[in-house]
């Protein structure tokens, strides 16, 4: 390169304009670099990752650092986004009216400020990338430009693993159309304003895998997310990501490529620990932000916990439960609802003075034969022709069914509370809100007295040091370990391995994958490898090793017990 001449990226880095005087679209890292670069991503999920659940995630760090968060918007359907109107409003609402269509950037930009609302607003909500899953090039832009004016990027969906993916063929089932995926991301990249990006799964091996990755950024992607799960990892047969495959294709792509790993994110501390195993620019987040929104934060120092920070003895801790879900539920009243949030006391900590204790409403248990259920009178908001589509609302139960797993199987009347609340009853879930403050008093007053009288331990008993010390790809229980907070602290939910699925009859084999393993073991008795005496699940309840009949005797009794209260299933995390 002669002296003095700048390079096309260059120029688009330093905002040089074009000879046609229209503002050149940035690519790849110098896209990545002029959004600040950020190594923190929040993941796209469906119905999951919607503006208020942005903004919480995003509140827990320091103001100066919230735009180093880059979001992902829920996964929208490209056709029905760009034919559907009730659609596009539904879900996404970057101004008060509805979206122009055809789109119409000029329009778009000539809107004064007052005029913006909630998804993409650059006052909150940037950086912020679109997703779309999509199997037609016309679709896709059709779509994309419907949004392009008040995001960053478009992303497409490569990862959804869903049986619905599949019968509408996108996601991880393009895996087979490569072509298809390649004139896809060049369309949107020859003729969107804003640039394109891709969220893959690996594929069987890692050469593979790199192929197919070239073939993505090649076509015109200018970011990668690497999910390092293949598509049938998925539900109980989830398992552990593999790291190794992200860290291959840093190795082996161009350096200025711009990679985001996915997988195995549980805790701040694991964000880290990624960077370093991988090599990638960021790291995203999904299910581990669904169940602790504060993922992304760094602890306070010690002596700097406050009023929303927990840290027990042995040094471990987290954001409070009541906490978490009380700057949830301002957010949706300032912006969902457009109203002021109610006004709230100080939160609770040892030391504060009693106060009377709040009414909640709580079902009274009547004697006798239970009573026919009478039919309810529906909810305001679910009264005919006013049910509410706002995405920030019809979210908030599966969000705190997420947030509040571990507290509610302690505390069943939190449970049977939020399982009542209906959409837009905000009443409802403020009494929820209620109910979990109490239960959070409850639990930490409960372990105060503990560690007054000496009864707790800050030291990891002889069970806890057999735990900690197995493999994380043989067991579930290291990580649960490593993980495990007080009930009423955010904490990740651990699934267990596949092989532990299948021993508690969680998930079951297919015939080919039983034929596989009977042939293995077969092999392994001639080999002489196979292994004495009686196989046991283990179970370290008070430092007791458990045999599996004992175990599924308990887990029997524990199901019998359960309540009758059905809980959402779980949200679905596609990618």
């Amino acid at each position: 390169m002669a002296s003095g001449t700048v390079s096309s990226a260059q120029a688009q880095s330093n905002g040089a304009l074009p000879a046609n005087g229209k503002k050149a679209k940035l690519h790849g890292r110098a896209f990545y670099e002029s959004i600040g670069s950020p190594k923190f991503i929040l993941a796209p999920m469906v119905e999951q990752s919607e503006f208020a659940w942005r903004l919480l995630s995003r509140s827990f760090l320091p103001p100066s650092q919230q735009t180093k968060l880059l979001a992902y918007s829920p996964m929208f359907h490209s056709r029905m986004f760009g034919e559907k109107a009730n659609y596009r409003d539904s879900h996404f609402q970057p101004l008060k009216s509805t979206l122009p269509s055809p789109p119409d950037s000029y329009h778009v930009s000539q809107l004064p400020d007052s005029d913006r609302h909630l998804d993409g607003n650059p006052a909150f909500d940037r950086p912020l990338t679109v997703q779309f899953c999509s199997n037609d090039p016309d679709d896709l832009l059709t779509a994309a430009k419907h949004v392009a004016p008040f995001c960053d990027a478009v992303d497409l969906n490569l990862g959804c693993p869903q049986g619905i993916a599949k019968r509408g063929k996108y996601g991880a089932f393009l895996q087979e159309d490569w072509d298809l995926i390649a004139r896809m991301i060049k369309k949107v990249h020859e003729e969107l304003d804003v640039p394109i990006t891709a969220k893959m799964r690996v594929l069987e091996t890692k050469d593979k895998t790199l192929e197919y990755a070239k073939t993505i950024l090649s076509a015109g992607a200018s970011i990668i997310t690497v999910h390092g799960r293949r598509r049938e990892q998925k539900g109980h047969n989830t398992g552990l990501a593999d790291w190794t495959f992200i860290r291959y294709l840093r190795e082996n792509l161009p350096k200025e490529t711009v990679i985001f790993a996915n997988g195995n994110i549980l805790q701040y501390e694991d964000i880290q620990a990624c960077l370093d195993a991988t090599g990638a620019d960021g790291v995203m987040s999904a299910e581990g932000n669904l169940y602790d929104p504060t993922i992304f934060a760094e602890p306070p120092p010690v002596g700097q916990e406050g009023r929303e920070y927990w840290r027990g003895k042995d040094g471990k801790g987290g954001y409070r439960m009541d906490a978490v879900m009380r700057r949830y539920m301002d957010i949706i009243h300032k912006y969902a609802l457009g109203q002021e949030p109610p006004t709230r006391r100080p939160l609770w900590m040892p030391g504060d003075p009693e106060e009377p204790t709040p009414e909640v409403q709580e079902e009274e248990e009547e004697e006798g034969p239970p009573k026919k259920k009478q039919k309810q009178a529906p909810k305001p908001a679910e009264k005919k022709g006013t049910k509410t589509t706002n995405p920030n609302l019809t979210a908030m139960q599966a969000h705190l069914f997420h947030l509040l797993r571990p507290l509610v199987s302690q505390h069943h009347n939190v449970r049977d509370a939020l399982a009542r609340s209906r959409t837009g009853d905000i009443d409802a879930f403020e009494n929820v809100l209620k109910l979990t403050e109490a239960a959070v008093k409850e639990g930490i007053t409960a372990c105060e007295a503990e560690q007054a009288n000496g009864t707790a331990s800050s030291e990891p008993t002889p069970a806890e040091q057999l735990i900690e010390n197995l493999d994380p790809y043989e067991s579930s229980l290291a990580t649960v370990a490593r993980c495990k907070r007080p009930y009423w602290i955010c904490q990740p939910y651990v699934r267990p391995l596949p092989k532990e699925a299948i021993e508690k009859g969680s998930m079951s084999l297919s015939k080919k994958e039983k034929r596989r393993l009977e042939i293995e073991a077969e092999e392994a008795k001639q080999a002489g490898l196979e292994p004495e005496g009686r196989v046991h699940k283990e179970d370290m309840t008070n430092g007791q090793v458990k045999s599996r009949e004992s175990l599924e005797e308990n887990e029997r009794k524990a199901e019998k017990s359960e309540g009758v209260v059905e809980e959402p299933k779980e949200g679905v995390v596609c990618g």
